[in-house]
């Protein structure tokens, strides 16, 4: 017969397993483990990797974000268009130019879509590379400082313990 872990054992053992998690910060202080704390957003957005980064999508991407606001202008200006001329227009010719409209506006959704993927992933890409030099740069402070354990984000952060403006002027100091 085979066994399967129960639901409820999991979650009791998460529970026992949870004070330990929450005593841990101030039992690891008092037996001389250091924590600092970074916050990664900060870094994302304020060092000048970021920046550049920023700058360096932004020059990507303006030419297509351009071609796809002017291409909605226009398909917007031809249903317009095709508003105030319908009454004048045979049917059939009405119905052609709601379909080409429609035809439009569906490819313009695809290039709107491909945009929006193509940012992320160069985005993420990106972040990567300034995520793999902020670790380099966060294990370097703990080194200087004999950080044990540094943590991103936290609920409450004293000043002491924050190390993200070390990180973003040691980030800013690289060449």
């Amino acid at each position: 017969m085979k066994l399967q872990p129960s639901f409820k054992w999991i979650q009791l053992g998460l529970v026992a397993i949870l004070p330990a998690f929450l005593a841990s910060p101030s039992m690891a202080q008092e037996a001389g483990t250091r924590v600092a704390v970074v916050n990664s957003e900060k870094v994302f957005n304020e060092s000048n990797l970021a920046k550049a980064m920023q700058t360096k999508l932004q020059n990507e991407f303006t030419k297509r974000q351009n071609e796809l606001r002017d291409s909605a202008q226009k398909i917007k200006a031809a249903a317009e268009k095709l508003d105030r001329d319908a009454a004048v227009m045979s049917e059939a010719e009405r119905i052609r130019r709601q379909r080409e409209l429609a035809d439009q506006d569906r490819e313009l959704q695809r290039k709107q879509r491909e945009f929006t993927e193509d940012l992320n992933q160069r985005t993420f890409e990106e972040r990567a590379k300034i995520a793999e030099k902020a670790n380099i740069v966060l294990k370097q402070i703990a080194e200087q400082r004999k950080i044990d354990v540094i943590v991103q984000e936290a609920a409450y952060v004293s000043p002491r313990a924050d190390v993200t403006d070390d990180v973003i002027k040691a980030l800013n100091n690289l060449k």
